[in-house]
């Protein structure tokens, strides 16, 4: 989603994995995760480094990151300079929290409500375990279908929501201005409002709040976008 907002289409990923002690069991699923997402999003997994630092990391504990190359015309760019008044920003659902928030979801969920992974929760259709492991959605190739030049500018809505990822690809001229009774927030977020007893602005800044890809297009073509 990173290289997919600038138009890229994945190339190759690299990944890295640390623990303190690699349990194959878990290094298997880990590496059919990395390789179930690269077929996904159509591009080669080419190269690991793998490390077992016992001391360094607890036991149970694993470290993942990932580096992603892609490839884009640099004419074809989207870079959010054809951004113009009028255009109409579009949202793209996401189906969680993404991968953020978890600090602020950890804190509420599980240290002031006590509650299990494998908690009910009123309005999920799943235990509270599956809701928070829900996969980040890949939003590339639905990007890619839509005719070039059709998109002026791309914001992947991660850390730091709407408020502060939007702006990001606005140029000095414009402001968004964003109906969030537009789309329906989905439960988890809901949930962790209330009992939180968070504001709804700061919802807005931590989390998604169901919304993980803006689009942002010329009027004429929203319907067809």
């Amino acid at each position: 989603n990173d290289i997919a907002v600038l138009g890229a289409r994945p190339l190759f990923f690299l990944d890295y994995v640390g623990a303190e002690r690699l349990e194959p069991r878990v290094f298997d699923q880990l590496l059919a995760g990395f390789a179930r997402a690269c077929r996904a999003a159509g591009c080669a997994l080419i190269g690991r480094e793998t490390a077992q630092m016992p001391g360094m990391y607890r036991k149970g504990e694993y470290d993942l990151a990932g580096c992603i190359v892609g490839v884009v015309d640099r004419a074809k760019m989207i870079d959010g300079s054809r951004i113009k008044r009028g255009d109409a920003v579009l949202g793209l659902p996401s189906n969680g929290l993404h991968t953020n928030g978890y600090s602020l979801a950890r804190k509420i969920l599980f240290d002031k409500l006590r509650l299990k992974l494998g908690s009910k929760i009123a309005g999920l259709k799943h235990s509270l375990g599956e809701e928070l492991l829900r996969v980040h959605k890949n939003y590339q190739p639905m990007i890619a279908k839509l005719p070039p030049g059709m998109i002026h500018g791309l914001a992947h809505i991660t850390g730091g929501g709407l408020v502060d990822n939007l702006p990001r690809v606005l140029p000095e001229n414009c402001d968004a201005l964003i109906e969030t009774k537009s789309w329906r927030v989905p439960p988890i977020f809901d949930f962790l409002e209330r009992n939180g007893l968070i504001e709804r602005t700061e919802m807005f800044q931590v989390f998604n709040m169901g919304i993980g890809m803006v689009a942002i297009v010329s009027e004429n073509d929203s319907a067809k976008a």
